[in-house]
């Protein structure tokens, strides 16, 4: 839960993505995070998987097992690392190796690791040693590899040596299964053993039932399960007889129908003939007739002899007597002397244990195999401490070594922000159309993703990535934040690197267009239209092309009659060249209002009105480029704005430049044929566009009034000299007295 109470710890922010985000710089701040208001956290969730991120480290700390690390997670994982420490300055300063005096011994749990700490490292054949690894704690396996009792709850049949509860932990493996001692041997736990000894229980309850009434449960002792499972092995077959036997008692017309045909034996004789052939499976017993009894031996279908045979010896015989025959009376009472046995049997209890055989269970239940179990048991546990401890021992080098840097990609985005390090949701670098894109993350559905992500306002390109050698595959998206989208298209290739340097084929597969950059926006407006154009003209071109196959087929049909002339056609074409010289001598009237060094701003004004809608768009959409929306379509709960500005835009996505110091040769032997005219024109025109300004303005008269030259006419039929020595002579006139009566006077 949020912190309610004032905060005690001073904290520091520093602003970056256009929000402030906290310095977790000292262990003091790691340690206080708990009073910082969680609505000043960047994240409050994120997922387990698709992170640069130690699983193992993640499911640490993720103690609900849920597959996600909650706010309340990350501050219980701190708070333990926090009491375990000494000094929990040691998670800012980081990595996998942790001295021994760093460990707090004042605490009860903090002695405990410290104790095991040096357990593991005597058992690694390094008493002396002042510090631990993550890689001797991760051989903690090691330790107890060779050690019948280690405190996980699991026993295995070596620890019990060499007495009678050996056997039994292996009787118990084999009806109930096993569970993985932490040696990486398979035991049992009590868990395990209660379900066993259960099971015996049962199992022995319900031979009791039996026993209590054995001459009607089990008439033949022993023997009866094997009469019993005679007669389920032909009850079909002998049920089909007897009733083939009672239709054709019905009507003597159907014997011949219910007993098989002689083309069908003929499809049997026509090759080799065994009596287990598929066809004779399915033929009756014997030959069916009214009221006629089933033959035990004999004249008897050979795929069921044998069948035949083992119920005469194990029911029929014993239950009944020594038959050769059984009529449909004499089989109804054998079932009925059996059936409380398959009622029994149907009932059975105890089953898993059952396999040991009535015997074993009995004599398991009797002993004093379960108190040896239970004996066994509580050995091992009695270590639990201490395996805990080891454990313990994993848990805090782990904590150390990720922990800030949890809160670095978390609480706050430092890392990403920074760029020195890459944040743990940064999957790569993609490589294509000349740039590199930073900001790579990974996604399981690129459908499901792009729903959410397309509230983003960035440009994403999502692409499949496959290393077809080692047949790794992975999707991911990518945001494009410098260049144009002019060559971004489905289906595009580039290399996909992940954080441990493995290349990947990747190929766009789904796009999301925004702008990219406001140089892009400006010249879209005029790409769109020479697309347009290019499209039109090669419709056109296609519809030319098609039109002279037409004709060139029709070359053979005679030609047809030449139309007549239409006098219409030249009025028509009068119209329309007056239209548009009308059309052109108002254009030219229009800017011929203007000066001639104004006509550049007006064609520039024109491209401003024509680009600059398309600019504040994408201005707009730019300013509003969030990471949230990706994120959380990844899973992550992003508790704030996180804007991709265009200066932090331009650092996610690098374009192709030349190394500094470096040259190039413009030699290109297959470059296009320059044209002199049209740079010659651009550069009159500049020329004529600079005359005129300083011309209009009086720049170049007021340079050259002590020059002796005639009157010269601008470029627009009047000279600024002449107009304004008329000016002055104006004012002169205007000045100088008048010969009229007032004047005299």
């Amino acid at each position: 839960m949020p912190a309610s109470a004032a905060p005690t710890h001073r904290w520091r922010f520093f602003r970056a993505g256009g929000f402030d985000q906290v310095k977790l710089e000292t262990g003091a701040d790691l340690m206080n995070l708990a009073e910082l208001d969680q609505k000043l956290w960047v994240a409050l969730a994120c997922p387990i998987a698709g992170l640069e991120f130690d699983p193992k480290t993640a499911a640490l700390i993720d103690t609900d097992h849920d597959g996600r690390i909650r706010a309340p997670e990350l501050l219980a994982a701190l708070k333990w690392a926090g009491a375990v420490l000494r000094d929990p300055e040691l998670l800012v300063e980081g990595g996998d190796v942790v001295p021994l005096v760093a460990i707090n011994q004042s605490s009860a749990e903090g002695a405990e690791i410290l104790a095991a700490a040096k357990h593991i490292l005597t058992q690694l054949g390094r008493p002396q040693a002042q510090t631990i690894s993550l890689a001797d704690a991760s051989d903690a396996g090691q330790v107890f590899a060779n050690t019948l009792f280690n405190g996980d709850g699991v026993i295995v049949p070596e620890s019990a040596g060499e007495t009678a509860a050996r056997a039994v932990i292996e009787d118990i493996a084999a009806c109930m299964g096993t569970v993985t001692d932490r040696s990486g041997k398979p035991g049992i736990d009590q868990a395990k053993a209660d379900a066993f000894f259960a099971e015996c229980a049962a199992f022995d309850a319900w031979w009791q039932t039996a026993e209590k009434d054995a001459a009607t449960i089990l008439p033949l002792g022993e023997k009866t399960a094997a009469a019993a499972a005679a007669v389920k092995a032909i009850q079909t077959k002998i049920d089909d007889y007897f009733g083939r036997c009672r239709l054709a008692a019905f009507d003597a017309r159907a014997a011949l129908l219910l007993n098989r045909k002689e083309e069908d034996y003929a499809a049997i004789v026509a090759r080799d003939i065994s009596i287990n052939v598929s066809e004779l499976a399915g033929f009756p017993l014997a030959q069916a007739a009214a009221g006629k009894p089933l033959p035990l031996e004999g004249a008897v279908n050979p795929a069921h002899a044998a069948a035949l045979a083992a119920l005469r010896a194990e029911a029929v015989r014993p239950l009944l007597g020594d038959l050769l025959e059984l009529t449909e009376a004499g089989w109804a009472a054998l079932q009925a002397r059996l059936a409380p046995f398959a009622a029994w049997q149907a009932a059975q209890a105890g089953a898993a244990a059952g396999k040991l055989g009535l015997a074993r269970v009995r004599a398991l239940l009797a002993g004093s195999a379960r108190r040896d179990i239970a004996a066994l048991l509580d050995r091992d546990k009695a270590l639990e401490h201490q395996a805990e401890a080891i454990a313990g021992v994993e848990k805090l080098i782990r904590f150390v070594r990720d922990l800030h840097v949890l809160c670095l990609n978390f609480v706050n985005f430092k890392n990403l922000y920074a760029g020195d390090v890459p944040a743990i949701f940064q999957a790569g670098v993609l490589y294509l159309d000349q740039r590199s894109c930073h900001l790579c993350l990974s996604v399981d559905d690129a459908g499901r993703h792009s729903v959410m992500a397309g509230l983003a306002g960035a440009f994403l390109a999502y692409a499949d990535c496959a290393r077809k050698g080692a047949g790794e595959k992975l999707s991911i998206a990518a945001i494009f934040s410098q260049g144009d989208d002019e060559n971004l298209m489905v289906g595009r290739n580039g290399i996909f690197y992940d954080r441990k340097g493995r290349d990947y084929d990747a190929t766009i597969t789904k796009i999301l267009p925004n702008p990219i950059s406001l140089r892009e926006a400006f010249w879209s407006p005029y790409k769109k239209v020479v697309r347009l154009i290019e499209e039109q003209v090669s419709k056109r071109a296609s519809a030319a092309d098609a039109a002279n196959v037409q004709l060139a087929a029709a070359t053979a049909a005679p030609a047809p009659a030449k139309p007549k002339f239409d006098p219409s056609v030249v009025a028509l074409i009068s119209v329309a060249a007056g239209s548009l010289a009308a059309a052109f001598t108002a254009f030219l009237t229009y800017i011929g209002k203007f000066d001639a060094w104004q006509l550049p701003l007006l064609v520039f004004g024109i491209m401003l009105i024509i680009s600059g809608p398309s600019v504040l768009l994408a201005f707009v959409k730019l300013r509003r480029r969030n990471l949230g929306p990706i994120l959380d379509a990844n899973g992550w709960a992003i508790n704030t704005t996180a804007r991709i500005n265009v200066p932090f835009g331009t650092r996610l996505t690098d374009i192709a430049e030349l190394p500094p110091g470096s040259s190039v040769d413009i030699h290109d032997r297959y470059a296009e044929k320059t044209v002199i005219w049209p740079k010659v024109v651009m550069v009159l025109l500049i020329l004529a566009w600079l005359f005129a300004y300083i011309w209009d303005v009086g720049i170049l008269r007021a340079v050259s009034k002590d020059w002796k030259i005639g009157p010269f006419v601008g470029p627009f039929g009047k000279s600024p000299a002449s107009q304004e020595d008329k000016s002055e002579k104006d004012k002169t006139s205007s000045t100088e007295p008048t010969n009229t009566p007032s004047a005299k006077k």
